[in-house]
């Protein structure tokens, strides 16, 4: 089992992230943020690398473009038990990220609101944060995913017990709930537009 060094963390849900964070900063972990999280976690003290500078890349698209980035799924989805992604990882200054704590846009709760328009349901659609939990699942021989904050807690102690580590077995549940959690997201925006017609 390797110890975690690098994480990246962007949540719509903030409760018990800085906690979390300043835990595993404890552990000398690098956290990787963007947005509205960086700031929380920066103001909570803990040292956060904008996701921006570490792409090299800025965020564009009124936000729509975060994450997207090879450096990050690079990092995220390169096998290290594999010798050609390391060399390929290495060739390409891709660092490895071991856990990705993400949740997503609150898209039943904005469309549940009165008056909300199909814009600001399609505004409200998280591109990024699903394709980041996909990512980090299919990954989870290497790479922990954190979608719901109530994992937290048994994180940190799986962590202390393991030199800043998770085991497998761990890895596999939380992905299995990160798959379940996309399916009823998407659930929920295809039951929403079924009866909406484009303007």
């Amino acid at each position: 089992m390797k110890p975690i060094t690098r994480a990246l963390m962007s949540v719509t849900d903030k409760s018990g992230l800085l906690e979390f964070a300043q835990f595993l900063a404890k552990y000398q972990v690098e956290i990787l943020s963007t947005g509205g999280t960086a700031k929380m976690l920066r103001d909570g003290g803990v040292k956060v690398v904008e996701v921006s500078d570490f792409t090299g890349f800025p965020e564009m698209l009124d936000g729509r473009v975060k994450t997207l980035h090879p450096k990050i799924h690079g990092g995220i989805l390169g096998r290290r038990d594999l010798p050609g992604h390391l060399e390929q990882m290495a060739a390409q200054n891709i660092l490895p990220i071991d856990l990705v704590v993400v949740n997503l846009y609150q898209f039943e709760k904005t469309v549940a609101k009165p008056g909300c328009t199909l814009e600001d349901a399609i505004e409200n659609i998280d591109i990024g944060g699903p394709t980041l939990l996909r990512a980090a699942a299919k990954n989870y021989q290497s790479v922990t995913v954190v979608v719901d904050p109530q994992d937290y807690p048994h994180l940190m102690e799986e962590i202390k017990l393991n030199k800043g580590a998770t085991i497998v077995g761990t890895r596999f549940r939380l992905a299995r709930k990160v798959f379940k959690i996309t399916g009823e997201y998407d659930g929920a925006i295809s039951r929403y537009l079924e009866d909406k017609l484009a303007c």
